[in-house]
């Protein structure tokens, strides 16, 4: 056979992974707000001897190193998208990218639970005034960065416009999703210190600045935990969801004496899939028939197709 005759046939596996995304825009925006900020608290805090403006701005860089890890997945991804190295292309780049950035929450959630301990334990003396200012302030600036990227990330372990094995197919995005939490996770910081500092100021109750800490600690714990698990099943290659291998086999058992007796499905990247299907028939269709009965809605992006012939159903011989 020549060479041109099967160049119809080859295909490449970018799958749409080559395309720049208003999400990475998006997130790079937030990342290089963030470091500006980081950057101006950390000056001032130097400048005016305000130790509660430098570990915000230090506390604020580990949030923007995080940021950073996803701005590059996405650009990374973009650059290798062709490279024929990644056998289903590089959309897995995202889900390891938010991997790396979920642990890095959570690291900075253990050390914000360590810190509140240790607060617990020997007071120190609070400016107030001061803290509430570098509260406000942060607040101001992640609120415009949650706006920013479009209100993508999760109330819980699933996640608004996120699915798990238990949910609809939808589109996931882990670096959008990672991006959202760390500035989620910062917000819900600033909330919790202003409203122990109020407390603390005009109640007198500065046990609840440390008693936020870990309050929002462990809800920070929490949402690192979801975005592990859910970018996890991707770099594993577990199944797909049970709804979308049982749509892909009353698909194929719709056609004929078809039977799916083995199928794997796993996700390739965002919101894509691809799938393995061997099927036994006594009148196996070709592979383009076969495809063209996939539910197109699932993102199914690669199909591998077995089949193996038996002897007829006795209702199809009769109607034969």
């Amino acid at each position: 056979m020549h060479t041109e005759s099967i160049d119809r046939w080859v295909h490449d596996h970018t799958f749409g992974q080559d395309r720049k995304k208003s999400a990475e825009r998006r997130t790079l925006v937030v990342s290089i707000v963030t470091v500006l900020t980081m950057v101006v608290e950390i000056l001032a805090g130097v400048a005016f001897g305000s130790m509660a403006l430098l570990a915000d701005g230090l506390h604020m860089g580990s949030h923007a190193s995080a940021l950073a890890i996803s701005v590059f997945a996405y650009r990374f991804t973009r650059a290798h998208a062709k490279d024929a190295r990644f056998n289903f292309g590089t959309g897995k780049v995202n889900s390891l990218a938010a991997f790396a950035s979920a642990t890095v929450l959570a690291l900075i959630a253990l050390a914000m639970a360590w810190e509140s301990v240790v607060r617990f334990l020997s007071p120190v003396p609070i400016g107030f005034d001061q803290a509430i200012l570098v509260a406000v302030i942060g607040l101001v600036v992640n609120g415009a960065c949650l706006a920013i990227l479009g209100g993508h990330g999760p109330t819980h372990e699933k996640g608004v416009g996120e699915r798990d094995e238990d949910a609809h197919h939808v589109h996931v995005d882990h670096s959008l999703r990672s991006a959202y939490l760390h500035v989620l996770a910062d917000a819900l910081t600033s909330v919790l210190a202003i409203f122990a500092l109020l407390a603390g100021k005009y109640l007198g109750q500065q046990w609840l600045d440390p008693f936020m800490g870990l309050v929002g600690a462990a809800l920070v714990v929490h949402w690192s935990r979801g975005l592990l698990r859910s970018s996890a099943r991707v770099l594993l290659d577990l199944q797909a969801p049970d709804e979308v291998r049982e749509a892909i086999r009353k698909s194929i058992e719709s056609e004929g004496d078809n039977r799916v007796y083995d199928l794997h499905v796993w996700s390739v990247g965002p919101g894509i899939y691809a799938a393995e299907v061997a099927i036994v028939s006594s009148r196996p269709l070709d592979p383009d028939s076969y495809y063209s009965l996939l539910p197109k809605e699932l993102g199914l992006v690669h199909a591998t197709f077995e089949t193996h012939l038996c002897a007829p159903h006795p209702h199809i011989r009769e109607a034969l």
